[in-house]
């Protein structure tokens, strides 16, 4: 009985060995080599994928061409350089490639959790704090006006009206070239938002970084004429490199530095936190010194 029970057991591993082997045969015949060099093989499908489906018949087939050719290139490369470089050089390399991957890896891995934990909700209170705290790090770099100006053509006909009300600038003023603005080439009216001189000389082209300083200084009115344009404007406030950034300028980078700091911390918590678990499972430990 024994011995029949093993003949059997034989039979089924043997059916079964078979099987896996067919199957295994069957799914190598199938994969359509390109190309060999040595041992190692370029399949039709490895190139499929990045042959694009506008291309026409002539420009795949010089691109297959060109991708066997810089395929065979590498791994002859390769097969040369494993045999003449040193072996100590070829083990630093082996381990550059592990700690690249093991990088990659882990790196994917932090990312996709920290999205999925990832909080963007930073308040106004939040991000007031920080300024109030870091403000002596908010130093500007390039000079920032408020002004209100506007573009018109050389031959507008209420010139001179247009130039009183950017003066003046009460409502009815504010109203009125509201309601001419499609007249306009170019217009900004709101003179609260802080923009860079660099900005300002980009949207008005008699301005330029040899003139702006005569011309973007507080309180000044100006009136600048190119030969399709006249632009008039006042400039309300100015600030000036090494000033510190108000506050409405630098709120974009405040909230992404605090949104940065979230979530160093809370990689820094994520890696605490698997050593400690490591720990306690007993998957991580360290051996001491026995020296």
């Amino acid at each position: 009985m024994l011995q029949k029970n093993i003949l059997y057991l034989l039979c089924c591993t043997s059916a079964v060995l078979i099987s896996s082997c067919s199957s295994f045969f069957k799914e190598q015949e199938e994969r359509e080599p390109l190309a060999r060099v040595g041992d190692t093989y370029l399949y039709r499908e490895d190139v499929a994928a990045l042959v694009q489906d506008d291309m026409s018949a002539e420009d795949s087939t010089l691109f297959v061409t060109n991708y066997i050719n810089n395929w065979a290139s590498k791994q002859l490369l390769l097969s040369k350089s494993k045999i003449n470089l040193p072996e100590e050089k070829l083990a630093e390399f082996d381990r550059l490639v592990s700690d690249y991957r093991a990088d990659l890896y882990t790196r994917a891995y932090i990312e996709a959790l920290v999205l999925q934990a990832k909080d963007t909700a930073v308040t106004r209170s939040q991000l007031e704090q920080y300024y109030e705290r870091e403000k002596e790090n908010f130093k500007l770099n390039e000079k920032l006006v408020q002004l209100r100006f506007v573009g018109m053509p050389n031959q507008f006909l209420d010139l001179d009206g247009v130039k009183t009300r950017i003066r003046n600038w009460k409502d009815s003023d504010k109203r009125y070239l509201d309601s001419i603005a499609v007249q306009f080439k170019k217009m900004h009216f709101n003179d609260s938002v802080w923009v860079s001189a660099s900005r300002v000389v980009e949207e008005i082209p008699p301005l330029t970084p040899s003139n702006e300083t005569s011309y973007l200084k507080k309180s000044q009115f100006f009136e600048l004429q190119d030969s399709l344009e006249v632009y008039l404007g006042i400039v309300t406030n100015v600030l000036e490199v090494n000033d510190t950034a108000p506050f409405e300028y630098i709120e974009p980078d405040i909230r992404q530095l605090i949104l940065n700091r979230r979530r160093l911390n809370y990689i820094k918590k994520l890696e605490t936190e698997i050593i400690d678990e490591a720990i306690k499972k007993k998957e991580f430990e360290v051996y001491e010194d026995k020296n």
